[in-house]
């Protein structure tokens, strides 16, 4: 009886559903078609609306803006029913053939309704989608990352000293914390363990380089640099600046990690908010000097000592190797007794180890004992314990011209990253030999900095961001002990060639004559101060380098050049105000090297008079500068002309006074018209000292590049132009054809807003780039074509795999792109990968290829 009761019931049910979806409000079969079209034109509205959103979001982002929590998932939404929606139409067809008496009834009526009933129901959810996708605002500004690990070398007897630090920064009572130790004793490489150490105990930890020549324009500038995405602070004034900073970090829990403090920070100037233990925030420093400490007002103070003996000899030996130490069976008391003239120091241990560990004659050995014996006892502290010590590696350089070139590097700000300039320095000064390759390089340059190098008294880095671009550009700098070492064998040194005055970063307004013997030396250097003006005019007979680099001179009187009657480099680069100079500057008859880039010169008929020995001019960035009229007489002797980013370009004028140039190696310039560049390539002399060629507005169908004319070419930028077809050429007047053309020494090449060609397998000719960054060229739909590289590979083999030494890839606001290559790729020395706004780009052929291949690598999307 029951079973028959539930059956009834469930009969009536089906009738009733039936029913319903057949006549009642739901009729289901009946109002399919109807919302069928209805659920299309609903589904394409929220499409456009979607791709409307996509539209101004993607503007948001290119400002550094990042898209809303709310936005994404509304997108997602969408997206997610749009394949729904797409599924149901396939069955559109299918589904209302089956209708009939009118569309009231179907062939398969269970069928039918199911189907009109998931019909209805997606559009209710389109409708409620539509409905939703209304937002006051589509981005934010971008969070940043939390904390940027650091590399760090293998460090000996810090663990504990990491323990204790920590204690002390999570202790609640506590809020700011003083490393304080002498130079090289570790407190970078604790700073640096407490960086990593960090996860989620604070929002944001913010690392900053004081050093004693940063100003606080440059502290902030660290700052914003992590916390805005954007870069519209770059243009801000110091006191926006920090009112920005404080806006920020006063609704987070940071750590605020300040290296190398050499006096007190006024947190209040910069905008940093002050820890409190309500807000949990804190700040660690790093100081040589205790004092500091105290004006920091800090809470808790951690001193760094050196080494013990077993710590210091671990050290040493781990540098030196353990095959070394039993070559002979003297060396390792030897190597005990060096280790004890470090006395514990791990920047001393780490450059003394380094330095012997090439040392396989126990002669050497011996004689580095009676070296560092008579040189460490003199002078008491930091003279005695380090400089000294340090000086050992110094002393034991080959020649005294490498000594002079290591001297040299003090004259630059610390952390100051540097070194083709350097190179055209040390020619001018005499060091080395103006002798050039084919390229246009200096090989002797390039073999001493590598030997200062594997000194360990530079260290390799890489040049980023200029004003204009991203690059990763080659380059070495002095650690600041170091740098320290070598100012103070500069300045108390008793030899002449020497001497020099080193007074970069403190803020000197004018350029001092009291504190200054200007008679004594031999090389100045007044880089990143104030100057406006210089009211004195000292006589420097023997004045051989003057930097006046990145101040604020307005002018200079014409007296001053008239006692320099020795200088033979001058550098006033970056001096923005500096518009013109005074003809005495032709007094200056041995000058050979002059730098006036990223001033507004706006004429060159001073420096052209009689600057009859310069061999090295520079006006890169020169905004104002439009002609280099009578260059080729005026300046015969000149090497190296740098003209990128002025506003010449290079005419047939031009080109006259630049074959006037018989002595030139390396030139960079700018070019408009692609006949002009055919001239260029056409004059074999003038071709191939060209190293860096900017291509700027040029309108051309066919734009050719001789790998064999410019065979110099390291960097090629080409912007805000049209060109249809670029294309390579590899054959020389009157001679054979090159066995494998290519441009072996193009590294870097940057391409924004260029209309009209389709790809870019032209790269596969610069086998050795390093850097190719692609922007707003909305023809380009790939990168390498697969014809077009097969019939190149097919000619020339070793050239079928692209980019097997590019490091950094940008690919941005490439609206067509669908491929990079035609076939998945590995790109083994690549660094870093950008995407952005490639919407045809298939992730396939991107983003995943790239980290199946690359895991390791930092993947910008």
């Amino acid at each position: 009886m029951g079973i028959g009761v539930s059956l009834d019931r469930t009969c009536d049910q089906a009738l009733d559903q039936t029913g319903s979806c057949l006549f009642g409000d739901r009729n289901y079969i009946h109002m399919m078609k109807a919302n069928l079209d209805a659920l299309e034109t609903a589904m394409q509205e929220l499409r456009e609306k979607r791709d409307d959103i996509a539209r101004k979001v993607s503007i948001e982002e290119d400002k550094g803006l990042e898209q809303l929590a709310q936005v994404k998932g509304w997108r997602s939404r969408v997206a997610s029913i749009d394949s729904q929606v797409s599924d149901l139409l396939k069955s559109r067809e299918t589904e209302t053939k089956r209708l009939c008496i009118f569309r009231y009834f179907s062939k398969n009526c269970i069928s039918s309704c199911k189907y009109g009933k998931d019909v209805s129901k997606k559009l209710i959810e389109v409708k409620e989608l539509l409905s939703k996708g209304v937002f006051e605002e589509l981005a934010g500004k971008k969070l940043a990352a939390k904390v940027v690990k650091k590399d760090i070398q293998k460090t000996i007897g810090l663990d504990s000293m990491v323990g204790k630090a920590w204690d002390i920064i999570m202790n609640p009572e506590g809020r700011t914390l003083g490393i304080y130790g002498m130079g090289g004793v570790g407190k970078t490489t604790l700073l640096t363990r407490i960086n990593n150490k960090v996860k989620d105990e604070f929002d944001v930890v913010i690392w900053v380089v004081v050093s004693k020549d940063l100003q606080y324009d440059g502290i902030q500038d660290q700052i914003l640099r992590r916390l805005r995405a954007d870069q519209e602070w770059e243009k801000e004034t110091k006191d926006d600046k920090a009112s920005s900073i404080e806006n920020i970090l006063e609704r987070k829990k940071f750590i605020l990690l300040l290296d190398d403090l050499w006096s007190a920070v006024e947190l209040n100037k910069i905008g940093v908010p002050r820890p409190t233990q309500e807000n949990g925030s804190k700040i660690v420093f790093t100081t040589r000097s205790k004092e500091v400490c105290s004006d920091m007002e800090a809470d808790d103070k951690l001193q760094i000592d050196c080494l013990s003996r077993n710590e210091a000899w671990e050290l040493f030996r781990s540098i030196v190797g353990e095959d070394l130490l039993n070559l002979h069976p003297d060396i390792p008391t030897l190597a005990k007794q060096i280790c004890e003239k470090c006395y514990g120091l791990p920047l001393a241990l780490n450059v003394i180890g380094k330095t012997m560990k090439c040392k396989e004659d126990v002669h050497e050995w011996r004689d580095a004992i009676d070296v560092l014996s008579t040189s460490s006892h003199e002078f008491p502290g930091m003279e005695e314990k380090i400089l000294s010590v340090l000086k050992f590696s110094y002393d034991g350089l080959e020649t005294e011209k490498m000594k002079s070139c290591f001297l040299y590097c003090a004259l630059f700000p610390e952390d100051y990253e540097i070194k083709e300039e350097l190179i055209e320095y040390w020619i001018s000064e005499g060091f080395i030999k103006g002798e050039r390759d084919k390229d246009g390089s200096n090989n002797k340059g390039h073999v001493i900095i590598g030997s200062l190098v594997r000194a360990h008294l530079l260290m390799e880095c890489e040049k980023e961001s200029t004003f204009y671009k991203t690059e990763f550009t080659p380059a070495v700098k002095m650690h600041d002990v170091l740098r320290e070492m070598a100012i103070w064998i500069g300045s108390t040194s008793g030899k002449e060639e020497e001497k020099q005055c080193v007074k970069t970063g403190v803020k000197l307004s004018s350029i001092p004559n009291d504190d200054i013997n200007w008679s004594v030396w031999r090389r100045i250097s007044l880089m990143s101060n104030q100057i406006e003006k210089i009211s004195c005019c000292p006589k420097c007979p023997n004045l051989s380098t003057l930097f006046l680099r990145d101040n604020d001179l307005k002018g200079i009187p014409g007296e001053f050049f008239q006692f320099l009657p020795s200088l033979v480099v001058l550098d006033l680069s970056h001096n923005r105000y500096l518009s013109e100079l005074p003809e005495e500057i032709c007094s200056l008859t041995s000058l050979q090297y002059l730098n006036l880039s990223y001033t507004p010169i706006s004429s060159l008929s001073v420096v052209l008079k009689g600057l009859r020995k310069l061999i090295s001019l520079d006006l890169e960035y020169s905004p104002r500068l439009e002609s280099i009229d009578g260059i080729g007489t005026s300046l015969p002797n000149l090497q190296v002309l740098k003209l990128y980013r002025s506003r010449v370009y290079i005419d047939a004028r031009s080109i006259e006074e630049l074959q006037r140039l018989e002595h030139l190696k390396i030139l960079t310039v700018n070019v408009k018209d692609a006949l002009m560049l055919e001239s260029i390539q056409r004059v074999e002399r003038l071709a191939r000292c060209v190293q860096r060629l900017m291509i700027y507005e040029m309108f051309a169908e066919v734009l050719t590049l001789n790998t064999a004319a410019l065979g110099g070419l390291r960097e090629l930028d080409i912007r805000d132009s049209q060109i249809s077809e670029i294309k390579i050429d590899w054959k020389i007047k009157e001679k054979e054809d090159l066995p494998s053309p290519c441009f072996k020494h193009l590294s870097s090449i940057y391409i924004y807003d260029l209309e009209g060609p389709k790809e870019l397998t032209w790269l596969l000719f610069a086998p050795n780039l390093k850097h190719l960054e692609v922007r707003r060229s909305f023809s380009l739909e790939e990168i390498i074509n697969k014809e077009k590289g097969m019939s190149i590979s097919n000619v020339h083999p070793d050239m079928m795999v692209p980019f097997q030494n590019l490091q950094f890839l940008s690919l941005k606001e490439l609206g067509k792109l669908k491929r990079i290559c035609s076939k998945r790729f590995a790109l083994p020395s690549l660094k870093k990968f950008g995407v952005k706004d490639c919407r045809k780009l298939p992730k396939a052929l991107s983003l995943e290829s790239f980290r199946e291949t690359n895991r390791s690598k930092e993947v910008d999307e």
